[in-house]
């Protein structure tokens, strides 16, 4: 499978551990991340009018090894998934969407009409982040997921595509699992705030992309120098959506 990504820093994140995983799992998945921090929908469909070379290209979850457009990603291989996303602080904000999500599905279809495409959910900001854009939706998480499970369900209709919901997953950890019940002193699944953890959050993105592209359980006896038992626990939410 061949995927890319039109995102930002959510989907570095999300990106980071999904080769090794699929590997793991004993699927071949290369993935390519277009990155620029904090890019919206907007700025994304600008850069696309005006071929604007400005996103580093990030290979299988490594850094970028150099700058690129969309109309040239686009057709630099023949893509089996193609992923967007909105901006992080405008991801529960159903306004910041139109026309620019539309546009760019129909652009991306029309380059590459075999590929599937799917809308990433991104996931709330942990309940004491600091990120501007939270004071948006109150300071409050429960809010900021709830509007962004309502935006991200639009916008995947708009387009015709399935919803990667990893936003969903990460609030369900935070609300099941009591090792990640970060207001009662467990561990956050966010590195600062918004971003996610270097080790769990991140691959419970990774799991979540896994599960939904592929429609298999994810298995993992082993990752890095994660704890087994949170990596099971994990895996078990993810294989239940």
């Amino acid at each position: 499978m061949k995927l890319l990504s039109i995102g930002n820093s959510f989907s570095t994140d999300a990106h980071k551990w999904l080769h090794k995983l699929a590997k793991i799992n004993g699927i071949k998945i290369e993935t390519a991340n277009l990155f620029i921090g904090g890019c919206s929908l907007e700025t994304h469909w600008k850069n696309f009018t005006e071929n604007s070379a400005d996103y580093s290209l990030e290979l299988n979850g490594n850094e970028g090894e150099r700058m690129i457009g969309i109309p040239d990603a686009l057709n630099m291989d023949k893509w089996d998934v193609i992923t967007l996303q909105q901006a992080s602080h405008f991801s529960g904000m159903e306004e910041t969407y139109e026309p620019y999500l539309t546009s760019l599905a129909d652009a991306v279809k029309e380059a590459q009409p075999q590929a599937k495409l799917y809308f990433h959910q991104t996931w709330a900001y942990e309940t004491d982040s600091l990120h501007p854009g939270f004071a948006d939706y109150n300071h409050s998480q429960q809010e900021m997921f709830e509007r962004i499970v309502s935006a991200s369900q639009k916008a995947s209709k708009a387009i015709g595509a399935e919803i990667i919901p990893t936003g969903s997953v990460v609030q369900k950890l935070r609300e099941t699992v009591p090792e990640f019940d970060y207001r009662n002193g467990g561990i956050s699944l966010c590195r600062d705030g918004f971003h996610l953890s270097f080790d769990y959050g991140r691959f419970t993105a990774a799991a979540v992309w896994l599960k939904t592209l592929t429609g298999k359980k994810n298995q993992c006896d082993a990752f890095q120098d994660f704890d087994t038992a949170l990596l099971n626990k994990i895996l078990e939410v993810v294989n239940s959506i």
